[in-house]
């Protein structure tokens, strides 16, 4: 039996969901637990390509109870849309159980998010405007509501009355738009009630009974380490913790039953939206690696800024997580460079420093420290065994997990599944 948390290590899009696809293969449930469909993951698997952002990725296996943990804010229109797409594709979603404790997005959470982004002009964060934060802010204010209120409709009917009086108040009179409707939101979520009620349930008690029985589970992180909101670079983070120590609240599984946390690293930095990133590439380094490893959100499609690895956030992320091993994703988009880098540590206000600050004016002017290494100038997507690995990339994979002092126990050349270089198991 393993309870293995998959934790994104960096600002995100470290390539979880096609590592959580590949855990999923001995999984017996899959469970996500934070963030909303802010979030893609990317599964390229027999059956083709899928953009998942609140399904978890665990639901190719037909043996894997797949579970949308209390940690989640959902988007039911969204959520039905991509099960429906699912199924449009032949995938069998009938194991898929929502936990009827996880909040809901309402239509002003997401026109809240847009009005509240647009205020902040040159301030913003780089939301994605679909109303996880403002959710997420109702759930902590205790004027949210959740998935059990969907399944009593005199309860969510009054619900409803109560929170949209206070709403349409803030709507009307601070941002100067039309207030929004009862009658039509009601209708619009008992509408959603009625074809999701047979997935709502009791989940926590779910997954802890499997857990008592020894079944192999996996928690599926959204986001990454660095957009906790109280360890990463503040205000550009996320709303909810996509740490190790979140997986316990967003599953309701207590931290003694977890066994494994698995970092996520990409062999280089990416991020979306604002905020500091200190081995960002503004130039054709950095251009190439857009190109090459197509890096677009998976949620927006927006262009992700890239950059050098950096091992004074790597090892930060491990120190916070307690990482047990780690998965080195995109090897394979650096084999083509005469030299790669690895930022050490960063110049700031005259000094040298190897931790991560949490003043954000001073992440935006630090100068990162540089090791160059030289590149290997060989593919190798066609790898399956790490020692076959050209010596310069077993140089490198080598240096990063020095630095951040964790191990790698799959290296990922490529997105397909067996694209994955497995040198210890971890189910």
């Amino acid at each position: 039996m393993s309870v293995v948390a998959v934790i994104g290590a960096q600002w995100g899009d470290e390539g979880k969901g096609k590592i959580v696809d590949l855990l999923s293969e001995k999984a017996d449930a899959v469970i996500r637990f934070s963030g909303g469909d802010n979030a893609g993951h990317t599964v390229i698997n027999p059956n083709g390509e899928f953009k998942l952002h609140i399904v978890p990725s665990g639901i190719f296996y037909p043996r894997a109870i797949c579970v949308i943990g209390n940690g989640v804010v959902i988007n039911p229109g969204v959520l039905l849309g991509e099960l429906d797409a699912l199924k449009s594709r032949g995938v069998d979603v009938g194991n898929l159980h929502i936990s009827d404790r996880a909040h809901l997005i309402m239509p002003w959470h997401i026109l809240l998010d847009g009005l509240e982004e647009e205020k902040r002009g040159q301030g913003a964060i780089g939301t994605t405007k679909k109303g996880i934060g403002p959710a997420f802010a109702d759930k902590t204010a205790r004027r949210g509501i959740r998935t059990c209120d969907l399944l009593n409709p005199k309860t969510l009917k009054e619900r409803l009355a109560g929170i949209l009086a206070s709403k349409n108040e803030l709507l009307t009179k601070v941002y100067n738009v039309p207030a929004l409707d009862l009658e039509s939101i009601f209708k619009e979520y008992s509408g959603y009630a009625a074809r999701l009620a047979p997935h709502i349930k009791d989940t926590t008690s779910l997954v802890n009974d499997l857990i008592s029985k020894g079944s192999n589970i996996v928690l599926e992180g959204a986001q990454g380490t660095m957009l906790d909101p109280d360890f990463g670079s503040y205000p550009f983070v996320t709303s909810s913790s996509p740490l190790a120590a979140g997986a316990c609240i967003g599953s309701g599984i207590n931290p003694r039953r977890i066994d494994r946390v698995v970092g996520i690293f990409k062999a280089y930095t990416t991020r979306v939206g604002g905020g500091p990133m200190p081995t960002e590439l503004k130039d054709e380094v950095g251009e190439y690696i857009r190109q090459h490893a197509h890096e677009y959100g998976a949620t927006t499609g927006r262009a992700r800024r890239c950059g050098w690895f950096d091992a004074v956030v790597g090892r930060y992320s491990t120190e916070l997580n307690g990482f047990t091993s780690g998965i080195l994703t995109r090897l394979d988009v650096l084999d083509e460079m005469d030299a790669v880098k690895i930022c050490v540590a960063y110049q700031m206000g005259g000094k040298t420093v190897d931790r991560f600050p949490a003043d954000v004016e001073a992440l935006e002017n630090c100068t990162p420290v540089y090791e160059e290494l030289p590149g290997w100038k060989a593919p190798t997507t066609d790898i399956r065994n790490a020692k076959k690995l050209p010596a310069n990339a077993r140089k490198y994979v080598k240096r990063i997990e020095d630095l951040i002092k964790c191990p790698f126990h799959i290296i990922s050349i490529g997105p397909h599944r067996e694209q994955s270089i497995v040198i210890k198991n971890i189910i």
